[in-house]
């Protein structure tokens, strides 16, 4: 997502670990429910992984705060509960941005009998906190869709490499521009360590250059609302848009914003935005913005919740406490703007392989 305010949440279950040399993630059909074995779909786990039963899980997925992005869990969620037979999966956000407010819904889910988290954290700092206890009470967790500033004390974290998609969002804005030019990058919160990160990647795209492309400005903190992002938007090309030849927006807002302003105002600018909102894949499809770099909340959700169940019931363990996965980006323009979403299920698949594995030791 063009996201990542911020991230913070309350700890989940300590997994046991396996010793180390055990063999890829292989589970035995002994856990089935009763009454035999379960449907091929609810056994289905991708790779040698195989959740026997799931049926005492119940996965709460819990965003940082209202964001677009998020919308795609609430299916993906609602899609692993039927295939994978869960007691329950549920989508829960705050109406603020404020961790504490998380961490009471935490709590208070927790009470409801929700024994598995993925956690979009509001604190990128604090969240660790959050994870700790909830892993103290004996409750899996997943750092979904972002991950905590330094050491992960979640089971695991599953989002995008944000600064590789910014890096490609950068190098597929100055290819458009032909290799030279200036551009500026729109981003969201300055002391969101994600936000540091998508700097870091367009800043290696442009020093890729040799100098042919400059960065003129990076505007930070307008990721809040629409309407802010309109404003700075709409400031920055008053104020130099005849020296702008491409817009770089690795937050969703300003992406949107950069899409609307460009067209209406007859700018030039090549504008390479993040995530595919109706309106910014229409404006690929005209013409107006040059390509999006797309992110796969959807996988972060199914295979989130898919882990979780493994980790929750104990048919699996963490090889490596606290392990990063990335859940992949991809850059859409005029050429694949139809048919990109096969290359993100394929990504999910591939995913799930990858988790049963090289990162879950089952036994």
């Amino acid at each position: 997502m063009g996201l990542r305010t911020g991230s913070v949440l309350p700890g989940v279950v300590a997994v046991a670990v396996l010793t180390a040399g055990s063999a890829a993630c292989t589970l035995k059909n002994s856990g089935e429910p009763t009454g035999g074995q379960g449907p091929a779909s609810a056994r289905a786990g991708g790779g040698s992984a195989v959740l026997a039963d799931g049926s005492a899980t119940k996965v709460a997925l819990v965003p940082g705060g209202a964001h677009p992005y998020f919308q795609p869990w609430k299916s993906a969620g609602a899609e692993a509960k039927k295939t994978y037979r869960l007691e329950g999966v549920t989508f829960d956000e705050t109406a603020e941005w404020d961790q504490q407010k998380q961490n009471n819904l935490l709590s208070t889910l927790a009470a409801r009998g929700y024994n598995a988290f993925g956690v979009f954290g509001v604190s990128p700092t604090d969240i660790n906190t959050t994870f700790a206890d909830l892993k103290s009470q004996g409750l899996a967790v997943a750092s979904l869709g972002s991950c905590p500033a330094g050491r992960n004390e979640a089971d695991f974290c599953l989002s995008t490499d944000v600064e590789l998609a910014a890096y490609k969002a950068a190098k597929a804005a100055i290819d458009a521009m032909g290799g030279k030019g200036t551009i500026v990058h729109l981003t969201g919160n300055n002391v969101d360590a994600n936000t540091q990160l998508r700097i870091k990647g367009v800043a290696r795209a442009v020093k890729e250059s040799g100098g042919k492309a400059k960065l003129l400005q990076t505007v930070t903190d307008i990721d809040k609302d629409l309407q802010t992002a309109q404003k700075a938007v709409s400031d920055l090309l008053t104020a130099k848009g005849k020296q702008i030849q491409g817009i770089v927006s690795t937050a969703y807002n300003p992406a949107v914003a950069a899409a609307d302003a460009v067209r209406s105002s007859g700018s030039r600018a090549k504008v390479v935005a993040i995530d595919d909102d109706a309106k910014i894949l229409s404006s690929i499809k005209q013409g107006t913005v040059t390509a999006t770099v797309v992110q796969n909340p959807v996988g972060q959700a199914k295979v989130g919740a898919w882990a979780l169940a493994l980790l929750q019931s104990k048919q699996c363990a963490m090889r490596t406490p606290g392990q990063s996965v990335d859940s992949g980006s991809f850059v859409v323009t005029k050429e694949n703007v139809t048919t990109y979403d096969r290359a993100r299920k394929a990504k999910t698949d591939r995913l799930k392989k990858q988790f049963a594995d090289d990162v879950l030791a089952c036994g």
